[in-house]
């Protein structure tokens, strides 16, 4: 048997060493504080679990659904951008249920992409950026984020050659795994970069609600001129801590989610409808616990980002996301660090390398564990530093 040919384009997975190594110390016995995981660890709210247990009890949720979605949960969609952001979008051609904004972002490149095309790719960034593009038979050129530049892509820095022959461009605010945002400004000058050189823009903004300290993060899809250009990716994962459930969102341009729905008939079945309901329920109902989650998360945000300075990382304090991208002192890899971590306190940690070469000197913290292990692993990293020295 012979493998297909892209697979061998896409490069190793990073994590493979630093997941061997947690498992074998763990099954030695020893007891890892993993920051690695981005997966909430606070509940999806009850009132959207017993809307989902609601309609898996009614057998009209049994069957196939469709690639579409219900109309009531496109028509939810579009009120929530309407409330949360002033945007106005059609539920019938502009709006889109995702399995997971993953799916949907993995799948886009086929609608855009042909062999030996380009898309810009922000560098760190978030893999199925690249992936897609890859498995679509296209070429990556990655747009670096630079710390001097608060990690946004320099526009004028990308050649002329490239933006011209580019198909589409991926942008990611607030950023994974940076934590660095992005103001309407920027979006407009990208829907200007896109319109001088004809490509279309995806951004992935599933943070746009875990943010901190007053901060409210934009879309995309408040520039006018958005949807001439572009869609923006949305997710109910991070908001409504509905990871394992599988529901998302792509909004903009007509024509692009007409694609995207011709790619998805063909090769899944829809959200399954119960699901549906409880997104529903979770964009039109009740959204107090969204301030209480944030809370935590920036109460955990606090104390680790003051014992990283402490210790000679260097990290900034985010607004969003609930990551935590911290520099790590000089003479060191992204994943030699990582493995001392875990081999001298048991603290797991992501290397930056995992989101490409521009995530090389940092590593990534999540703040998606409870207090109690944040605790003990902010202890044993305090504790490590006085050792050294």
């Amino acid at each position: 048997m012979k493998l297909a040919g892209r697979l061998d384009r896409l490069p190793p997975y990073l994590f493979v060493e630093i997941n061997r190594k947690i498992a074998e110390l763990q099954a030695r016995g020893k007891d890892i504080v993993d920051f690695g995981i981005g997966d909430p660890d606070l509940p999806t709210p009850s009132h959207i679990i017993e809307r989902i247990c609601e309609a898996a009890h009614d057998p009209a949720n049994h069957g196939y659904p469709e690639t579409d979605g219900l109309p009531e949960l496109r028509q939810g969609i579009a009120q929530w951008y309407e409330r949360r952001f002033g945007v106005a979008l059609d539920p019938a051609k502009e709006v889109l249920p995702l399995l997971g904004s993953k799916e949907g972002i993995g799948h886009m490149a086929l609608c855009l992409i042909e062999p030996g095309d380009v898309a810009l790719v922000p560098d760190p960034g978030y893999p199925p950026f690249s992936m897609g593009t890859i498995l679509a038979g296209g070429e990556p050129y990655f747009m670096a984020l630079k710390e001097e530049n608060d990690f946004l892509p320099d526009f004028e820095a990308i050649p002329d050659g490239i933006a011209d022959k580019a198909k589409l461009m991926w942008l990611n605010y607030p950023n994974n795994p940076t934590g660095a945002i992005a103001d309407l400004e920027f979006f407009e000058k990208a829907v200007h970069f896109a319109r001088q050189h004809g490509l279309a823009v995806c951004h992935d903004a599933p943070y746009t609600e875990v943010a901190f300290d007053g901060y409210r993060a934009p879309s995309f899809m408040q520039i006018p001129e958005a949807k001439q250009v572009g869609v923006e990716f949305h997710s109910l994962s991070k908001t409504y801590h509905m990871t394992g459930w599988r529901i998302g969102m792509m909004v903009g341009n007509a024509d692009m989610v007409n694609a995207l729905f011709r790619v998805k008939s063909n090769l899944d079945s829809g959200v399954p409808q119960a699901i549906q309901y409880a997104a529903v329920e979770a964009l039109r109902g009740s959204q107090e616990h969204i301030a209480k989650h944030n809370a935590i998360f920036q109460r955990r945000r606090d104390k680790l980002v003051k014992v990283l300075n402490e210790i000679g990382l260097k990290a900034r304090m985010p607004k969003a996301t609930f990551y935590v991208w911290a520099r790590i002192p000089p003479g060191y890899t992204s994943m030699d660090f990582a493995k001392r971590l875990l081999d001298e306190v048991g603290v797991a940690v992501t290397p930056g390398t995992g989101y490409g070469k521009g995530g090389e000197g940092y590593i990534r913290f999540s703040l998606t564990i409870s207090d109690d292990r944040l605790q003990e692993g902010v202890d044993r990293l305090s504790s490590w530093h006085g050792r050294r020295r």
